[in-house]
């Protein structure tokens, strides 16, 4: 119902009006009516979309692999729509990349023919690098726009600059020469708004002035937000993180990363970051480079016709993402390698790192920070780390992977809640509620009214001669003379405690509030909002091992570095720390966080304590759960993705997971010669399965191919229209030859060219580890169960997932060892001296185990049994 009134309302743009189920949770929006669920129907039965073509893999009993390349006998001419892709389907990459490898040698072998052909072998040549460059260039630009407009429209709910309306608060006071160095965001060109309302500088009334502006901007930035994601690009919503992965790995979304959904995030991301929700802009920035990626891959036929190659380009835009969103184009190619690409050849890993030395090149030339540098916070720090130090990183490391299992839970739970409740009906109104909380409880402390990456710079800037920050507010030894870049350890101030006291309140708002926005209906990342509450407790963490090494300097863990007078201990590093952790316990990133980190930064000279951090946040995270945010939001969501980095140790076999069931209806099935139109058109109306194994016969069962129901249904369209005498009795052949017919027979309808004469094939005895290790290597989306070559099911990547889901659900786990003592521990073997089945961790109950043994030997012999 909500699907159909949001389509009278004009919500639908482009595919859009392909979607008809109800809401999913995350990145889709609740009133886009998209659900990715296990139970459906679209891939479920049979496969996940449309089947191979081309190089095709064969496992026996032994486990060998034969490899056999079956090039299709190719009509005349080619059937319009046959072998593209369905919204929602997966792509099957073993046949675009033989689609890609005959493309290629059609082209090798033309371009001796003239210098037309070989031109255009050139441009397929460079065609990779043309669309990686501009990408790059793109990408660049629209995050050094998205910057500067973020960094106005952010001032703007504070004041506005009389003498150049276009310039923020910074900008506003450069030229002025009436700043002091105490107050130097104070110039007269710059007003705030109760000094243009109410003509008051200071005072109850102008602080009431102030809030009151503040917050009207707040919500009226939150609202145009969520209104423009809601009525013209419902996927502009969200990081986009989550659906980039699914896409990568295969997944068609239409839509996802078209234009529309490309302008509306840009506009959209730069309105919820100047909301001051809590939300960055990283995460979106990667979607918003992957969009770039996707439209200009269609300017080229090598990339615009075939899905595998297209999403080469998109590993590539996904590195330009990080490198523009944190200045770091080394940190951007391994996070594509790491978190987000499902295949990443060599080739990909060159062209990402030229696409994220493109992007960072355009927004330096852009300079949208006004410091010459690619991010707002660089630091350099003057004091190396020594070794007692580790322990506080290592607990910086702990609190990080605490944070990142607490935030997944409980921001899960709360999306799984909203999925279930009317508030969640509403997305708009969720949106104004959360924006205004946060901005009455964000403006009387000054760090959560600060925007959260000019919290992060201060949090992370190390205490030097010209900072006047309250977090500088030590007391100074009257007898310094000079003005050095190592001041020594001083004792806090009253301002330094203060800043503490309001730190931890901004801690805690922070952790409270980030759980409730992420997932909202705008733009939201999670990179700059994590990072910052892992530098809020870092910098606390700092300033207390900073005081204690001052006060009992005499302690042998100080008493070698920390002498008086000396300069031992840096607050920012720990906030870096901090930050790092943080970030990792909720992405379970490790190599490519900490080279961001450090590129992010400049502090190269800390890449030990960052690691330190990094892989305690990991371990202390992956002890509550392996998943990251962004697995757990796949999910959550019902994508049909394999993760690469599961490992999958349950002790099962194909027979197990393989359809149909005993409960499910027969496997549909076609004879290669034996069937006409109207039973071929009558299988298809009847059933919803979207392909179908072809057989020799009824009798035999012997496996020939396999027939897709979108190239059947194709295919008999365009013979009806283009060959004359097809008509409802014509007989249908997938074989080579055509059978004998009698002479007032209609012309038979040959369809061999649509067999996939050479599908993946497992016998019913191979175990599902080796069967989900092919399904993640080769990228296919469902292989055929066999008997000694007898058709017995099929299995898809979504049958998979669901007997995962159902293997977890089912099983008991054993509790903690430190909960239980040991004559209280399930014994390891039976009563009749087998081994108990196990599942991972799990132990399985002995009569369920031989129930469902015994049931599955008695089906499989029924359907072996003629």
């Amino acid at each position: 119902m909500e699907s159909e009134q949001l389509f009278h309302r004009g919500y639908y743009r482009n595919s859009y009006n392909s979607i008809t189920s109800a809401s999913s949770d995350e990145e889709l929006l609740d009133g886009a009516g998209v659900i990715m669920d296990f139970q459906t129907s679209e891939d479920d039965n049979l496969l996940d979309g449309d089947t191979a073509v081309g190089t095709h893999y064969t496992m026996t009993n032994g486990g060998s692999i034969n490899s056999s390349t079956h090039l299709l006998d190719l009509l005349d001419e080619p059937i319009p729509g046959v072998g593209t892709y369905d919204d929602f389907h997966t792509i099957d990459w073993v046949r675009e990349k033989c689609k890609d490898r005959e493309r290629h040698r059609r082209i090798n072998s033309k371009k001796k023919e003239s210098a037309w052909e070989m031109t255009k072998s050139l441009y397929d040549a460079w065609s990779g690098w043309l669309v990686v460059t501009l990408t790059g260039l793109a990408s660049g630009a629209l995050a050094g726009l998205i910057d500067i407009a973020a960094d106005w429209m952010t001032d703007l709910k504070e004041g506005i600059c009389l003498s150049a309306l276009w310039y923020n608060h910074e900008q506003c006071c450069w030229g002025s020469n009436e700043t002091t160095f105490e107050e130097r965001d104070k110039c007269p060109q710059w007003k705030t708004w109760a000094e243009l309302i109410i003509g008051q500088a200071e005072g109850p009334g102008s602080y009431i002035m102030n809030y009151i502006m503040y917050i009207f901007w707040a919500l009226s930035f939150a609202f145009l937000a969520v209104s423009l994601v809601k009525v013209f690009a419902p996927y502009a919503c969200g990081s986009g993180i989550p659906e980039i992965k699914t896409i990568l790995s295969g997944f068609i979304i239409r839509g996802y990363l078209g234009k529309w959904t490309l302008m509306i995030k840009t506009i959209t991301l730069v309105l919820a970051v100047a909301s001051g929700l809590s939300l960055g802009k990283e995460g979106p920035l990667v979607h918003v480079a992957c969009c770039c990626g996707n439209i200009f891959s269609y300017l080229f036929p090598k990339y615009s016709t075939n899905e595998a190659k297209k999403r080469e380009v998109l590993s590539a835009a996904s590195a330009a993402g990080v490198s523009v969103a944190f200045g770091a184009p080394i940190g951007g190619v391994l996070f594509s390698l790491e978190e987000v690409s499902y295949y990443f050849p060599l080739k990909t890993l060159w062209r990402s790192f030229f696409a994220a030395l493109v992007a960072a090149f355009v927004l330096r030339s852009i300079n949208p920070f006004g410091n010459s540098r690619l991010v707002l916070f660089y630091v350099e720090y003057h004091t190396p780390w020594y070794l007692f130090e580790l322990f506080p990183f290592i607990l910086l490391g702990v609190f990080g992977g605490l944070w990142g299992a607490f935030f997944i839970r409980a921001n899960i739970a709360w999306c799984r809640r909203r999925k279930s409740t009317k508030f969640g009906k509403y997305p708009v109104l969720e949106v104004i509620v959360v924006a205004a909380v946060t901005a009455v409880i964000a403006f009387p402390n000054p760090y959560t009214r600060l925007n959260t990456s000019e919290l992060i710079k201060e949090l992370f800037t190390d205490c030097g001669p010209l900072e006047s920050s309250s977090l500088c507010d030590y007391r100074n030894d009257m007898n310094a003379s000079k003005i050095v870049d190592d001041i020594p350890d001083r004792p806090a101030g009253l301002g330094v405690y203060s800043a503490i006291w309001q730190l931890c309140l901004a801690l805690i708002f922070k952790i409270i509030m980030t759980v409730f926005t992420f997932g909202i209906k705008v733009p939201s990342g999670l990179f700059i909002p994590s990072m910052a509450i892992g530098a809020i407790a870092g910098r606390i963490v700092g300033i207390a091992v900073e005081q204690l090494a001052y006060y009992h300097h005499d302690w042998f863990i100080f008493k070698e570095w920390c002498e008086v007078g000396a300069d031992c201990i840096t607050p920012g590093l720990y906030a870096m720390v901090g930050a790092a952790a943080c970030l990792g316990g909720v992405t379970r990133m490790t190599v490519s966080l900490v080279v961001i980190v450090f590129e992010l930064t400049g502090g190269l000279e800390y890449i030990v304590p960052l690691m330190a951090a990094v892989m305690t946040s990991k371990w202390v995270g992956d002890a509550f759960g392996r998943e990251g945010i962004y697995e757990a939001h796949i999910r959550l969501n019902g994508y049909p993705f394999l993760d690469a980095k599961e490992e999958f140790t349950h002790t099962t076999l194909a027979a197990d997971v393989m359809r149909p069931r005993r409960s499910d209806p027969p496997l549909a099935v076609l004879t290669q010669d034996n069937m006409t139109v109207d039973d071929i058109e009558n299988m298809i109306n009847e059933t919803s399965y979207n392909g179908f194994p072809v057989i020799m016969s009824k009798e035999s069962q012997r496996l020939v191919g396999f027939a897709l129901r979108r190239d059947l249904t194709i295919a008999i369209e365009s013979a009806r229209k283009k060959q004359e005498g097809i008509v409802g009795s014509s007989r249908v052949c997938f074989a080579q030859h055509t059978p004998s017919l009698p002479a007032e027979s209609p012309r038979p309808l040959k369809l061999r060219s649509i067999l996939d004469m050479s599908p993946f094939t497992v016998t019913d005895h191979t175990p599902m580890e080796i069967v989900v290790d092919i399904f993640r290597k080769l990228g296919l989306r469902q292989c055929l169960v066999t008997h000694n070559g007898t058709v017995l099911g099929i299995i898809t990547r979504k049958n998979m997932l669901a007997h995962l889901e159902e293997l977890t659900l089912r099983a008991e786990p054993l509790a903690p060892p430190w909960y239980y003592n040991k004559k209280r521990h399930p014994p390891s073997y039976g009563p009749d001296g087998k081994p108990r089945p196990r599942v991972d961790n799990v132990q399985l109950s002995l009569e369920e185990a031989e129930e469902e043994e015994a049931e599955e030997e008695v089906r499989l012999l029924n359907r072996i049994a003629p």
